[in-house]
């Protein structure tokens, strides 16, 4: 080499660069080739698609039952259920119809369970207000006390096939390009960034990366007054030989002050039926195991924890009652409260866990109960993406893409 000459790595060129292959990241791609993009490049730091919430979700897709009317969630819930429908009618992707019943587990909870159907008419939702000789018609082994809803809208998918599609037809577009095993690094200048596999010069840049938007979002200056606080949702399954129990999905009536829907049955498109998920606060945006994906950041975690134990009266009710349900007897009485028959021997453990990273303002100490979408200039970070953000991908991705133009 020439003294006084460094070869300088020419830079990836992208129109549109979008950090993530999780369903929201595919989404906003597969909206951006149907608008006429070209060049697109979507990072992923993972070897594969879907290594994360986008793979590890119920496959439920939700009708916009439980979200305040004016929230980003609701507007985007039910037409994103309809939008997914459709795509796995013409892809020939496994969809389950079956809708679900939330019931009431005691008098104290059908004024929630009214609100919730308000919420859903005013959403669009199609629901019944059930009683429980017509709940038993339905969902023969749910309990409830007087009154049950039904939704017709909700349905059960296949997550991990609905992402290789929409990987393969990005692929196939020849407008896409995936990078894998390539995590983004840090913001080097306008419009560029480092990554793991070299800078990337970009026109409009998307923050698509789920559990670690609020790093990248912060590597931007965007978002200073958020903190992610990640949650193990942990599921058991009934045992082959009673999965005939559960028609559908039998939810319960959620604490609507808090964004956890609570331990519920969902028959998925195998015939499984799963028991799950808890909300236990993790200590780390990967814990998975007991220890696995515990990080340095796990202190940090733990101090955010006690802050919000201290402050946040919710946040304090989930972290009193969730750890416990680690513990199958606590699990299963959660559990057992929603139907008429279930024996401890028709529960077995699942390998399924999953991390809902939820959002949390530190200037109010709240946990955000909505998706928030920032734009800055030719940047967008697409914070607090949690259920529904999967039943909502298409519908945001949409919103989004208008919103970049």
């Amino acid at each position: 080499m020439i003294k006084g000459y460094h070869h300088v790595i020419p830079a990836i060129e992208a129109d549109v660069l979008i950090v993530g292959a999780g369903i929201m990241g595919l989404t906003i791609a597969r909206e951006l080739v149907r608008n006429g993009r070209q060049h697109i490049v979507v990072i992923e730091k993972e070897a594969e698609i879907g290594k994360h919430a986008s793979g590890r979700n119920s496959g439920v897709l939700h009708a916009g039952i439980y979200y305040a009317p004016d929230s980003l969630k609701a507007k985007s819930c039910l037409n994103g259920n309809f939008l997914m429908k459709a795509y796995c009618r013409e892809k020939q992707l496994p969809l389950l119809e079956t809708g679900k019943v939330i019931v009431a587990r005691s008098q104290d909870e059908l004024p929630v369970l009214q609100t919730l159907y308000e919420r859903a008419i005013a959403n669009g939702a199609k629901v019944d207000l059930l009683d429980e000789k017509e709940l038993a018609a339905i969902e023969p082994n749910a309990k409830t006390f007087q009154q049950a809803i039904f939704s017709h809208y909700t349905a059960v998918v296949d997550p991990h096939k609905i992402l290789k599609s929409l990987k393969d037809d990005l692929e196939g577009s020849g407008k896409v390009r995936f990078l894998f095993n390539c995590a983004f690094e840090t913001v080097v200048g306008s419009n560029v960034v480092q990554t793991q596999c070299g800078r990337i010069r970009f026109e409009q840049f998307i923050n698509a990366a789920g559990a670690h938007c609020d790093r990248i979002s912060k590597a931007f200056g965007i978002g200073a007054r958020y903190r992610l606080i990640p949650f193990k949702g942990i599921y058991r399954k009934l045992k082959k030989n009673s999965a005939w129990r559960v028609r559908g999905s039998i939810y319960p009536v959620p604490d609507i002050r808090n964004p956890f829907l609570g331990v519920h049955f969902t028959r998925n498109i195998h015939g499984d039926v799963y028991l799950g998920p808890t909300a236990i606060p993790a200590f780390g945006r990967e814990n998975y195991g007991v220890f696995e994906g515990i990080d340095k950041e796990a202190i940090d975690i733990l101090l955010g924890d006690a802050h919000l134990f201290l402050n946040n009266p919710q946040f304090r009710t989930v972290a009193l009652t969730e750890p416990r349900k680690y513990f199958f007897p606590w699990f299963f009485q959660d559990a057992a409260k929603l139907v008429k028959t279930l024996d401890p021997s028709e529960v077995e453990p699942a390998a399924k866990v999953g991390i809902r990273a939820q959002l949390v303002d530190w200037n109010t100490g709240e946990l955000v109960q909505d998706f928030q979408v920032i734009r800055d200039g030719a940047c967008l970070h697409l914070l607090n993406p949690i259920s529904p953000a999967f039943t909502s991908s298409m519908d945001l991705a949409q919103k989004i893409v208008r919103l970049m133009q």
